[in-house]
């Protein structure tokens, strides 16, 4: 039976209508494929009049991919398949099959998938054949929550484009603003951009916006963060400049509020794929807790990443929930003679790749992170992640320990759980469906072994942050950013927004 629900016109996002509208949704059984002369109702955003019903179908299905099924299979040219398979790509993935053959199709699409399930190829490689049979720029825009993110989307954009000569710009902060106003001016074919860099662009070169006034795909990768109220005014501005008339395309791991935003931003008729409903973590990782006192974390932490070896792990993505602690704990491993690299937002964005560099490319094996790593970083060889702080929201949680077992491969991700964090991890584990294991070791050894050494580095490191002025500058920084949401009016809309989430992943 069809399900009918409401588009809330006091939706935050490119709310157009004063009225709400009725959206019918064809919940498809799994493995059924929607009909391609389903009625196709599309409502013009000039429109004054009442809206007809829009349609999406919603298909869900956890299911492998067939044997029997190849890329040829979903209608990608010879060019593409080959380029896949010079890849090392055989086989779809079930996003990949169930989502290109959509959006080949013209239809505007939403992909929730697990975290390694292939969703980037799954909108580059349709992206591409449609940019090869009728190349011009700016054929794409990618927006993305965080400017890692989009190095490797471009990484990851030029290897599948390389068979059609793909021009491919990155606009992110913390780099050359006239350059990049250059790059978009000699209109590449792929813009790959954090929202807000797009946006202070456009409003600061009056040219900038025509260059994408013939935009044919709009993608919001980590469609759940990108569509977070922090993005909101960056995102008015550049809907502005983009056509009506494009395919938007949206993919996560995770999603909130998902059919009304699809809907919302939809021209055109929609197809929604997920591969499970809520929040999921991939069969393949190994999930555990280490139950420890609050003020002896970091001496954990060195037993552990001293075990490296002997547990078989080539490298590691540590997770904290500040900057500060970041920073802290980098120089503190450091002067425990570990080779660390750090990834956080205070570090300009020179550094920033460079850590991430020297880590992927394995000069160093741990890489310690606030959630800035924790969306869509593609590294095989990260075989352990380790929650040093419990992230508050589950998808956060989805998210970080997403980075390792990835592609079927195998992963562990060990969470450091104080007594202050017992409601956290127990609200995770319902979240997720799963009872996290205890990970095993020995607090004789791990404290006699470790706890003088470390509380001698301690020493050392605070006086290191101090001569730094870091907690100066992160305060000054703070204040910065809560002046800048409040000039926006952001303040009372994250608040509103951190409750929506809470509500609906209790629900």
């Amino acid at each position: 039976m069809d399900e009918v629900i409401q588009v809330d016109k006091n939706f935050p996002l490119f709310s157009r209508k004063k009225s709400t509208a009725n959206i019918t949704i064809k919940s498809l059984p799994s493995g059924k494929t929607a009909s391609p002369a389903a009625p196709k109702s599309v409502v013009k955003e000039s429109d004054p009049t009442p809206a007809s019903p829009k349609s999406v179908v919603k298909e869900s299905d956890p299911n492998p991919t067939p044997a029997h099924v190849t890329f040829l299979n979903l209608g990608l040219d010879k060019w593409v398949i080959d380029t896949c398979n010079e890849l090392g790509m055989k086989q779809p993935t079930p996003v990949q099959r169930h989502c290109i053959p959509k959006i080949l199709a013209g239809q505007d699409v939403l992909g929730l998938a697990q975290t390694g399930s292939g969703k980037t190829a799954a909108f580059a490689l349709p992206i591409l054949q449609r940019l090869s049979e009728d190349p011009y720029g700016v054929f794409a825009l990618v927006l993305t929550p965080t400017r890692e993110l989009a190095y490797q989307l471009s990484e990851q954009f030029r290897a599948f484009g390389a068979g059609v000569s793909l021009r491919c710009t990155v606009i992110v902060g913390g780099m050359d603003m006239i350059n990049q106003a250059q790059a978009l001016m000699q209109r590449p074919h792929v813009v790959i951009a954090t929202p807000g860099r797009i946006k202070v662009l456009i409003e600061e070169n009056p040219d900038i916006s025509s260059v994408f006034s013939k935009t044919k795909f709009l993608v919001l990768d980590e469609a759940d963060r990108v569509l977070d109220v922090g993005f909101e005014t960056d995102l008015r501005v550049i809907f502005q400049c983009i056509p009506k008339n494009r395919q938007t395309l949206l993919f996560s791991a995770t999603m909130t509020s998902n059919l009304q935003t699809l809907l919302e931003l939809s021209a055109n008729k929609a197809y929604f794929y997920e591969a499970y409903e809520g929040f999921k973590t991939v069969e393949s990782l190994k999930q555990q807790y280490l139950f420890i006192p609050k003020n002896v974390k970091d001496v954990y932490l060195l037993h552990v990443l001293t075990k490296m070896e002997e547990m078989d792990i080539r490298s590691a993505i540590i997770f904290v929930s500040t900057c500060r602690s970041c920073e802290l704990l980098s120089l503190l491993l450091e002067e425990l003679d570990l080779e660390v690299a750090a990834l956080h937002s205070f570090k300009s964005q020179s550094l920033r790749l460079s850590a991430l560099h020297k880590f992927k490319s394995g000069q160093i094996p741990v890489l310690l992170a606030t959630d800035v790593a924790s969306r869509g970083l593609d590294i095989p060889t990260v075989d352990l992640v380790i929650n040093y702080d419990i992230p508050k929201y589950a998808r956060d949680y989805v998210h970080r320990v997403g980075r390792t077992a990835r592609a079927g491969r195998e992963g562990l991700a060990v969470s450091f759980v104080t007594q202050n964090d017992v409601d956290l991890i127990h609200e995770i584990e319902a979240v997720i469906g799963k009872q996290m294991d205890e990970f095993k070791c020995k607090e004789k050894e791990v404290l006699d072994n470790n706890i003088t050494r470390v509380y001698k580095a301690r020493r050392v490191t605070t006086m290191k942050m101090m001569d730094e002025g870091f907690d100066e500058r992160a305060k000054s920084r703070k204040a910065q950013n809560l002046k800048t949401l409040a000039e926006k009016g952001l303040l009372k809309k994250k608040r509103k927004k951190r409750k929506r989430d809470i509500k609906q992943v209790k629900d």
